[in-house]
């Protein structure tokens, strides 16, 4: 354990209770007191916080949205282009012979593409950006921000209470949220399945943020066991676990993520790492 990194949240955890054990190379909460049942039960009923500060963060700039996009669109089979400012996508790395290197979200901010990637393969999807997309693109990794989901059917009216904009942003929206006295940036999406919001803090905010979110009625702190119940029920793939390098995405039931403009007859088909296993498999099933 002691070779293992702390996110800004470590502190708290214990504070709170968490069992810490190692994942991806962090120490991280498995569970509070409540124990992973009630915690799961708990999300699906009130609203959870949950820290996923060891996932990794990127910031991709170029001379323009459109640089910035189809340059990107040389690693993901996704419409980045096409993706409106204040806006986030599902997505992944491919790898030549068509299987997932890794399963990501991206979103638009203003010219600028944020991304947020797994945490055991952040170093490898950082230097694979790097490679294809330096020096005309910039890839910034973000190491100064925490970041924190909000899940459940009462996340809304929590982070709402804080800031009324919140309210306003739909399901994929992105967009910056002043909560607390303090800027993020927040999206309304998640990892379980429920209305929530996955929110970048800078780090050092961050414990401050997560103790007035637990001050507030029918939030609870949930560990990575109920997380992982939690998209389990709710049928969300864990990369590494139901998703790997080996995995072509139309096997994985993704094709839903491969949006028309860069399948077959697509103004912008193909022209990621293998595109051509992966429309053969659209084309003669797997």
């Amino acid at each position: 354990m002691s070779d293992l990194q702390q996110t800004p949240l470590y502190d708290l955890h214990l504070e709170l209770g968490g069992k810490m054990v190692p994942f991806a190379g962090y120490s991280m909460p498995v569970q509070y007191p409540m124990g992973v049942m009630k915690e799961h039960l708990h999300t699906r009923a009130a609203a959870g916080v949950f820290d996923v500060s060891h996932m990794g963060q990127v910031m991709v700039t170029g001379p323009s949205w459109d640089a910035v996009a189809l340059a990107f669109e040389t690693l993901v089979p996704m419409n980045v282009l096409g993706l409106e400012d204040g806006r986030q996508r599902y997505g992944f790395f491919t790898n030549d012979a068509g299987g997932i290197e890794d399963d990501l979200m991206f979103a638009r901010r203003g010219d600028d593409l944020f991304v947020v990637v797994n945490a055991a393969c952040k170093d490898a999807d950082i230097a694979r950006m790097k490679a294809a997309l330096e020096p005309e693109i910039t890839v910034t990794p973000i190491t100064d921000r925490a970041l924190v989901a909000v899940q459940g059917p009462a996340a809304g009216a929590a982070v709402a209470s804080l800031d009324a904009a919140a309210d306003g942003m739909r399901f994929m929206d992105f967009g910056t949220l002043t909560l607390d006295g303090v800027e993020v940036w927040a999206s309304r999406s998640g990892y379980t399945g429920e209305d929530g919001f996955e929110i970048s803090v800078p780090e050092a905010q961050a414990e401050a943020l997560v103790r007035r979110l637990l001050e507030i009625e029918g939030v609870e702190p949930i560990g990575l066991g109920a997380r992982d119940s939690l998209r389990l029920e709710a049928g969300l793939c864990l990369y590494g676990n139901d998703i790997d390098a080996g995995t072509n995405p139309v096997e994985a039931s993704l094709t839903w993520a491969i949006q028309k403009a860069r399948r077959a007859g697509g103004e912008r088909a193909g022209g990621y790492p293998g595109a051509e296993a992966v429309q053969a498999a659209f084309d003669d099933g797997v």
